[in-house]
């Protein structure tokens, strides 16, 4: 006699596969409302990021806030330096140390990318009345900050 295997789907696969397609999708739609601003999702990120520290930060703490190796962070800035976005500035108390700042150009292509995000979320979030906007919020929420990481 052979063993009982299910047949029935397997529902967290199922929901792991729907969050990767709506991952897929954010990207693409998110990618979509910035090309009128002329810049990628990740040099995006990486302007927000900048944007918010007191303070010009190395490009080791950028790559340290934006969860990715240091390469990457030097060709985020590498294209964002020239297009007029960011400058490499000296560290004041160490010649040696190379710090990254927004230039004025910068922070107008922030404010551009606040309205190129509010269209993107408009535009996902369009199929959800205000109550699901807020069920799926808190849902989120426990996702992102409510789970241990695990390296990945």
């Amino acid at each position: 006699m052979q063993p009982h295997i299910s047949r029935a789907p397997d529902a967290d696969g199922l929901l792991a596969e729907q969050l990767l397609r709506l991952t897929r999708r954010l990207h693409r739609i998110q990618k979509h409302h910035l090309e009128p601003v002329g810049i990628t999702p990740a040099q995006s990120r990486l302007l927000r990021t900048l944007a918010h520290w007191s303070e010009p930060p190395r490009m080791a703490d950028l790559a340290a806030r934006l969860e990715v190796v240091p390469r990457a962070v030097t060709t985020l800035v590498d294209a964002l330096e020239e297009s007029g976005q960011v400058r490499r500035v000296p560290d004041p108390a160490s010649r040696r140390v190379i710090r990254i700042e927004l230039t004025d150009t910068g922070r107008a292509t922030l404010r551009a990318l606040r309205g190129a995000r509010r269209g993107a979320a408009e535009e996902i979030l369009a199929p959800l009345s205000a109550g699901q906007r807020e069920v799926l919020a808190g849902l989120l929420t426990t996702l992102v900050d409510g789970a241990p990481e695990h390296g990945c």
